[in-house]
Parts: structure tokens; sequence; C-alpha cells
């Protein structure tokens, strides 16, 4: 992951991307959001109404600040890519405020007791109307189509902006950094699935939820992808030394990496063996994963 930029971060501002998209940066800086979630209003600036995507975090300065983006627009849809508690937790005091309906991804269903049961994850997350892929949200002069791309959670979506070939891509694709998968939610062979559909694609611009727009995508997702293989034939060569647990292969993979990103490496580090051992390629003996 990147370091974080010196502030100042234009947090709370409107900032216009392209003629259909204003940008809103909450103020949630971290090492797993970078500078903070990024809120989307789109729709033309003088236009009678305008979607909201990932409404971020429930900060009351950060839904001021939407809805001053937001203007004399009403708001037709709030749309959110998935229910992490960075994205989807400002939805509910929105729609009360807009009296405008939730959609886009499914919730999450946790289970009661367990790993699912992440705090990572928005419970209060209730759509009125759930997107499937290829579904469409349309307003005046904008069209947002639905992209399943699950991988980083199992509800994740992306939102293409037919008039202008964006995609917005929440947490699947980022510039500043590679997406954390997380299992048992996080799915490495579903992620892995997801990019080479994005890689099919033909969106000229990505708008993530996380760092500066993505003017090359194509080029981006091939590489990630093929950051993702080098990663699996990493553990691969581990493996055929010697069995060993998740954390023994952090040392190797991960040279001087900050010690508060050793937790989301060893996710994903899981997330490759998990896949691996679907494919028939590693085993876990309940203490170390071996080659199969």
């Amino acid at each position: 992951m990147a370091n974080i930029p010196p502030q100042p971060w234009p947090t709370g501002l409107a900032d216009q991307v392209e003629p259909l998209v204003t940008r809103v940066l909450a103020p949630n800086p971290s090492p797993y959001t970078f500078t903070g979630t990024q809120t989307y209003v789109v729709g033309p600036l003088d236009g009678p109404d305008c979607a909201v995507i990932d409404p971020g975090p429930a900060d009351e300065a950060h839904i001021d600040a939407i809805m001053a983006a937001i203007g004399a627009r009403q708001v037709t849809a709030i749309m959110c890519t998935h229910t992490h508690r960075d994205h989807s937790p400002a939805a509910a005091p929105l729609a009360a405020l807009t009296n405008a309906p939730v959609v886009g991804c499914a919730p999450l269903v946790l289970q009661v007791e367990g790993p699912r049961s992440d705090e990572a994850f928005d419970t209060t997350y209730a759509p009125t109307r759930v997107l499937e892929d290829g579904e469409a949200m349309r307003g005046t002069g904008w069209t947002l189509t639905a992209v399943a791309t699950p991988g980083h959670t199992s509800n994740h979506l992306c939102f293409a902006l037919e008039e202008s070939g964006a995609l917005f891509t929440g947490d699947h694709v980022m510039g500043w950094s590679t997406s954390v998968v997380i299992p048992p939610d996080g799915d490495m062979g579903d992620y892995m699935a997801s990019l080479e559909k994005l890689l099919a694609r033909e969106d000229v611009r990505y708008h993530s939820a996380h760092g500066a727009a993505i003017e090359k995508p194509r080029q981006l997702v091939r590489g990630m992808i093929g950051h993702r293989r080098q990663r699996e034939n990493q553990i691969l060569r581990l493996l055929a030394e010697e069995a060993r647990p998740v954390s023994g292969f952090i040392p190797a993979m991960y040279k001087g990496l900050d010690e508060r990103l050793i937790p989301a490496a060893e996710m994903s580090v899981t997330a490759h063996l998990i896949d691996l051992e679907k494919r028939g390629l590693a085993g876990f003996d309940g203490q170390n994963w071996r080659v199969a």
C-alpha cells in the first residue's frame, strides 16, 4: 500500500472531476482508506436530479458536504458498491434527508457468530432495491448500470456511467493500492474473475472510492492480475520449501511492510491459500499450509 500523502486533502469540498461527476472526500483517512472514502454525486450540475454513489461513513460533516454538493437537485438514488463501514452507513441518514431510495448492492447476511460477524461490515444497510448485474438507474442526462464484481466482498458492485464511459469501482480497483480480500466473505477466485471481467470491458476511466481517478484502467487491471498471479506463485514456491502457517509467509513476501498492515497481508495470503486449496494445489492440516 502507498503512503498517505501529506495534508491538506480536499476533505468536504465538492470537486468536479468530469462534467457529470462531483467528488466529496469523507474525513476518515487511515492505512486502509488512504485519504478517506470518496462519495460521488452524478448528474449535471444544472440538472433537476442526481445520484449519490457510496455515501460513506455516517459522519455529520460529511453528510452536510454531500448535501451541499447535491444543491437544489432531487436525489433519484443513493447507490452503494458494498457494505463496508466506510461506504454505506451514511445511506440511511442521507435517505431521510432527501427521501431518495437506497439501491445497489445486496445486504450482506452475517452469521450471528463466527468470522463473518466482522465489525468492518455495516449491519444497518437496508436497500430499497437490489440491482442485478446489468440493471440500470436513470436520471436526466445520466445512466448508471450495475456491474457485478464479487471478490473484495461477496456483494460488491461497480457502476458504469454510460454517458461518459466512466466506471465507479468502489474498492474493487483502486489506483493507490490493491484491494484487500478478506475470507470467508472475500473470495480470491471471485476477485480474479471480476478483474478479468473488467479487463474485457472498454471503460475509459475509473473513479474508485479511494485515490485519484484512473485514466488507463485496462493497463492497471492487467497489472493487478499479474501482481496477484505473482503472489500466488510466491506462495507456491514457499510451500514447496516447507509447510508453514500463514504468518510464515509474510517476511518473505512483504519485506519492510508497515506493521499496521501485517493483518491485511495475512488475510490476503489466506485468501490466496483458500483459493489454491479449492483448486487442489494446497492443503491445510489445522496448523500449517502445505503443498497438496
